[in-house]
């Protein structure tokens, strides 16, 4: 593995190759070496431009939580198109794609990455969970506003159930990750009794 190698966008790169090593080896896996190794580089790069490798994680993450952004930002865009199940489905099956679910137990397991996450940004102890539950709750709230969800719903309960029965869900992609039709029924279980019904026809 070639110890020189000069990195146009060190940051990126590295990052690219620790989320490689993380898909590929696990949290367990993901070494300062792995990363090094995987970006074709020296292990003093990493030390160059992160004080240790605790706080490269804690950007790492945050980096890859803020690419959740767009997609959070996408699903309060669907508010009052399709159908509210159809909407959360996909959005659930993007949200925790095989990244984010590879990062939460990452940081459920390291302390210290969770005390700099924390510093970071409110909820960051948490982060990609987070982001997922601010994601749906707010989705939810917009589709009450709309009238699409009853008036009397509780949008925290529903966000968890969907976000911790989500989250199950997918944290186990032996041998792959839920079908659509799974995703689906865990959502319109939940939804079940807070979406108006419909006038039935004479």
């Amino acid at each position: 593995m070639p110890t020189g190698t000069h990195l146009r966008d060190a940051r990126r790169q590295l990052f690219d190759a620790a989320e490689r090593v993380l898909l590929r080896a696990g949290p367990n896996g993901l070494t300062s070496r792995a990363v090094t190794d995987e970006a074709g580089c020296a292990k003093g790069v990493l030390h160059r431009h992160f004080t240790d490798f605790d706080a490269f994680l804690a950007e790492l993450v945050l980096d890859r939580a803020a690419q959740l952004d767009s997609q959070a930002h996408a699903l309060r865009e669907a508010a009052g198109t399709g159908t509210v199940a159809g909407n959360l489905t996909g959005a659930l099956t993007t949200l925790f794609g095989p990244v984010p679910v590879a990062i939460i137990p990452l940081i459920t397991f390291r302390d210290e990455l969770r005390a700099r996450l924390r510093q970071a940004m409110p909820g960051g102890g948490v982060a990609i969970l987070a982001q997922v539950t601010t994601a749906v709750s707010a989705y939810l709230a917009d589709e009450r506003e709309m009238g699409r969800i009853v008036a009397d719903a509780d949008v925290d309960s529903l966000t968890l159930s969907l976000v911790g029965g989500g989250h199950l869900l997918f944290a186990d992609r032996d041998p792959g990750p839920p079908t659509t039709a799974t995703v689906n029924k865990l959502v319109t279980t939940v939804l079940a009794g807070v979406l108006p019904q419909r006038p039935r026809r004479a």
